[in-house]
């Protein structure tokens, strides 16, 4: 595989792509909106010259990696010589069907077809197409330059030669694939997010405050960020859509998102992404973690 297509450009695709164009790979990053293509490269140039300051990599390492990626804002036209696509979209389930069956009836017949989705199943989405033996989970973590996990998820029809190719590539680019099987949440989100949910839980009972709840989870268990800074990160739409899957896919009310994570959504409080969250994450008070005001 020589080709890489990514679709979506956000937080997760511009980190997917810039691993694989840093590795060699030929990538096209897709995106309807050409302003966010644009802060996704502003985001990769400003990544490869943190690396140089930091003398991880060359010049002529950030001139290549640069040089091996392109943007597109058409899908059809962004993809057709793709031997790996991978769909970094917004986590929701509608959407990413949507996308697949697209993918699907544009991509040539022998590309694979994977998703960065951190819960939905991938039995489900490969369902939406007519290749389902090419459809597979590549869960990348963020930020993805930097962390090492590929959660690798095989769908019920998922292929070996599909799963062996992915395995294979997510080494070339410096990852570790560890392979999970297709349940709600897989591995990764159905250990971390009931705990982010039972830290926002116990928020929201009085237990502690913010900062004592990651204080806590920070130097007793030796968590380098505490779980509602980390929720914050994720984004809390993001936490309590996971969470939402984790309640379908398992039918356990145990899975139900916090009333308080609930009620920060629908207000629009989504963490980092939107200034606030269970910190200050306004212009100033990225360096140091201030918590927002209405949890004092």
């Amino acid at each position: 595989m020589k080709n890489i297509s990514v679709i979506g450009s956000g937080t997760m695709g511009n980190g997917i792509a810039h691993v694989f164009a840093q590795s060699g790979f030929k990538v096209s990053l897709i995106d309807i909106n050409v302003s966010a293509l644009d802060r996704a490269m502003a985001t990769i140039t400003k990544n490869l010259d943190r690396l140089i300051s930091k003398e991880k990599i060359s010049e002529e390492t950030k001139a290549n990696t640069i040089n091996n990626l392109t943007t597109f804002t058409e899908v059809e036209e962004g993809i057709k010589n793709a031997d790996l696509i991978v769909e970094a979209a917004t986590e929701n389930v509608d959407l990413k069907l949507k996308i697949f069956k697209q993918l699907d009836e544009l991509a040539k017949p022998e590309a694979i077809l994977a998703s960065n989705t951190s819960s939905i199943s991938i039995t489900k989405i490969g369902a939406a197409t007519k290749r389902p033996e090419k459809v597979i989970g590549m869960h990348f973590m963020n930020p993805v330059p930097v962390m090492k996990l590929v959660e690798v998820i095989k769908g019920y029809l998922t292929d070996e030669e599909t799963t062996n190719a992915v395995i294979d590539i997510s080494k070339q680019i410096g990852k570790v694939p560890v392979p999970a099987n297709d349940y709600a949440g897989f591995v990764a989100n159905r250990i971390l997010m009931p705990m982010i949910n039972e830290a926002i839980i116990s928020l929201q009972n009085g237990v502690a405050g913010v900062e004592e709840i990651d204080t806590i989870m920070k130097l007793g268990m030796a968590h380098p960020m505490g779980p509602l800074q980390l929720a914050d990160f994720i984004g809390l739409d993001v936490c309590m859509s996971i969470m939402n899957v984790l309640q379908d896919g398992l039918g356990d009310t145990k899975y139900a998102p916090s009333p308080l994570l609930v009620n920060m959504v629908q207000a629009g409080i989504l963490g980092v992404k939107s200034g606030e969250g269970f910190y200050d994450w306004e212009k100033g008070n990225n360096k140091s973690l201030v918590v927002s005001k209405r949890f004092l």
